[in-house]
């Protein structure tokens, strides 16, 4: 038993299971503007909430785990990921594959959770789809330097599957635009951590945008995706009909979104991780906190 904690423990470290905050409250966020739209409520189930955690934590998971069992090989040869549990030999493949499948299974049971409980079929017919579009990231980056959107858009499937897990009836503008932010934003930060493996990406023959156009021209790409996440963002609040609140989190979100940009710069990476952990963690908080606020502030005094 004892054994068992030690691989769950290490397996999380290898995931970076705490870096689900990064995506979660644009997942939750959709939750509740969806919930608005329930008859008689204005907000979500707690169970439905639930789900959405349990749906979102373990598809990232999986991803995650694919993701490292596929590069496992390639991490041990960059002196930055050689660490890594698997290319350390921390953790083997076979228990990587079985907490891939749990991870799996998990994913699984939270979409028949909303087929069971709330009567909405749409999780588990699109379960195996989302599974391989999530899975297929771990490829990307062999023949394309768009992988850091496919990995944005990846991510951006959680607030759009959450909205249609709430209230399907109601998905339009508002979900698009949750999509599109997470996808620019994750997309940008990606580019700006991708630039500390340049020469690693350019000898294992990778693609990413640093190391085809140069980190100069990468960051203001990241630059131009973050910036393309805010003004979604500020839109999302006229087309949700949201109020001071949101708009306050958006514009502090927008401020960190300025200083992660300001950290980093070409030949410069040491500020990269406090860009890249401290900053996206602070602008999803900050974005969730005050959407989620505003939601119910203006619930409660309809």
């Amino acid at each position: 038993m004892r054994a068992l904690f030690a691989s769950l423990r290490t397996w999380a470290d290898m995931v970076k299971l705490a870096h689900s905050v990064f995506a979660l409250p644009f997942a939750l966020t959709a939750a509740f503007l969806a919930g608005r739209h329930i008859p008689g409520r204005g907000w979500p189930y707690v169970g439905q909430l639930g789900l959405v955690v349990i749906c979102m934590v373990a598809g990232r998971s999986a991803a995650m785990t694919f993701n490292r069992i596929v590069d496992a090989a390639i991490d041990a040869r960059n002196p930055r990921t050689a660490g890594r549990p698997l290319p350390a030999g921390r953790l083997t493949v076979a228990a990587a594959w079985a907490m891939w499948a749990l991870s799996t299974v998990t994913f699984g049971i939270g979409c028949v959770g909303f087929y069971l409980f709330y009567d909405n079929p749409w999780p588990i017919l699109l379960s195996g789809p989302v599974l391989v579009y999530l899975c297929g990231y771990s490829y990307t980056k062999r023949f394309t330097r768009w992988s850091h959107f496919y990995l944005g858009s990846a991510l951006a499937l959680s607030p759009g599957a959450s909205w249609l897990a709430i209230h399907p009836a109601s998905i339009g503008l508002p979900a698009l635009l949750l999509m599109i932010t997470v996808t620019c934003w994750v997309g940008g930060f990606d580019i700006i951590y991708a630039c500390q493996d340049i020469a690693i990406d350019r000898r294992e023959g990778l693609y990413s945008l640093p190391a085809r156009v140069g980190p100069k021209a990468a960051l203001w790409m990241a630059r131009g995706a973050h910036a393309a996440a805010f003004a979604a963002l500020v839109w999302l609040g006229s087309a949700a009909g949201l109020g001071r609140v949101y708009a306050g989190g958006v514009a502090l979100a927008g401020l960190l979104l300025l200083v992660e940009n300001l950290l980093v710069h070409p030949g410069d990476y040491r500020r990269v991780n406090v860009a890249f952990f401290t900053m996206n963690g602070l602008v999803s908080l900050a974005f969730g906190a005050a959407a989620i606020a505003d939601v119910l502030w203006a619930g409660s005094l309809a």
